[in-house]
């Protein structure tokens, strides 16, 4: 029997680069395994919908209204447990992260290394790829201390959204992956603290392909500040007892 594997893409105004994101996937999947590209449409309201229903290659999950990047992953997460997919892995839909990564992240989970993966570009000194802007690297330093200091975990590229998750760590996703705005640092904490075995492993990545960001120079400071905040919560609160389904 074929390995099913779930390539979940969250994806908001992203008509510019969805179809090439598949198009990278697909020319990227082991022939010899059962790949399904998933993208969540968070009320978009431009056309990416629309090119996504001419493309045709990718399960579309059109949310009725924005929720934001946490619901649009776990609405994938849950559709990829439901259907018995046996690995998943999450990347954006702005064409940042590169496919052909995708099969070392998967054999980590394979050899059973780890539960959650995480492609970073900082785990090597490594100057391949495109490694964000000033501010946004500032923010990763932030992050990174601050998950160290709350968890005694090194996350080498705590804001990466390229991640993979191995059937247990899917299952809990469902019940607790942070479901509001920017969730990838507070991920990796609830991860740690729930006995999860996490590695990072290099990923070589590419600047938006096209479109513009939604996070602004002002909107990344707030964001600090607010995902701060969330981990330091996730610190405080007891581990889950259950994330059966």
């Amino acid at each position: 029997m074929k390995i099913k594997v779930a390539v979940i893409i969250p994806c908001f105004n992203e008509q510019d680069n969805i179809v090439n994101v598949i198009d990278d996937i697909l020319n990227n999947t082991p022939k010899n395994e059962d790949w399904q590209a998933i993208v969540v449409n968070d009320c978009s309201t431009d056309e990416t919908f629309a090119k996504l229903q001419a493309d045709g290659r990718a399960v579309i999950l059109d949310l009725p209204c924005n929720l934001g990047v946490g619901a649009a992953v776990q609405t994938g997460f849950r559709y990829a447990c439901e259907n018995n997919f046996d690995f998943a892995l999450k990347l954006d839909g702005d064409g940042q992260h590169r496919a052909d990564y995708i099969p070392a992240l998967l054999e980590v989970l394979k050899n059973d290394q780890a539960d959650f993966v995480v492609g970073s570009r900082f785990v090597e000194d490594s100057k391949k790829g495109f490694k964000s802007t000033s501010l946004r690297r500032v923010g990763i330093k932030f992050f990174r201390l601050l998950i160290k200091s709350v968890s005694g975990y090194t996350s080498s590229d705590p804001t990466s959204g390229f991640r993979a998750y191995n059937r247990k760590a899917l299952k809990f996703a469902i019940r607790y992956y942070p479901s509001f705005d920017y969730p990838e640092p507070e991920e990796i904490v609830l991860m740690k603290k729930n006995n999860f075995r996490i590695k990072d492993i290099f990923t070589e990545m590419r600047e938006r392909q096209g479109g513009v960001s939604s996070i602004s120079s002002l909107k990344a400071v707030y964001y600090m500040f607010k995902v701060g905040f969330a981990i330091l919560m996730v610190a405080l609160r007891p581990k889950e007892k259950d994330f059966s389904l």
